[in-house]
């Protein structure tokens, strides 16, 4: 009995002590409310899933140089509250972004809203809330 009480125990130890690896992060922590991009491209890829939806959009400079940037977005059934199914964007889509960047200075950024190709406008669901 006291094997299955330890073992019982020990088990409980190691979900709780997993628990902080799948904590949410902080907008502040990883984005610049202050630093905002608007940017224009290409979707690419779509992840509709928890904690945050993500799109992946390649733009073009003047020059021809293609960069991809990594967006996120809210929760999908903050998305979906918001008017967003999942055929919201496609590959493909052209869309204008405007977004906070990443304090790191990768190419990642939190969606504020996106213009789709026929004129509709979609908010991001950002975790910066209203701005």
């Amino acid at each position: 009995m006291r094997v299955h009480l330890a073992a019982g125990a020990a088990c409980l130890a190691l979900l709780f002590s997993a628990r902080p690896v799948l904590a949410h992060h902080s907008f502040d922590a990883e984005y610049d409310r202050v630093k905002t991009i608007v940017i224009t491209g290409v979707v690419t890829k779509l992840e509709w899933m928890n904690p945050h939806a993500r799109f992946y959009v390649d733009v073009t400079d003047n020059d021809g140089k293609v960069t991809g940037w990594n967006l996120e977005l809210g929760s999908p059934a903050t998305l979906m509250r918001q008017g967003w199914t999942r055929k919201s964007l496609k590959v493909g889509n052209h869309v204008t972004v405007t977004a906070s960047l990443a304090k790191d200075g990768s190419k990642m950024a939190n969606a504020r809203s996106v213009l789709l190709a026929d004129g509709k406008r979609v908010f991001g669901g950002s975790s910066a809330g209203n701005q």
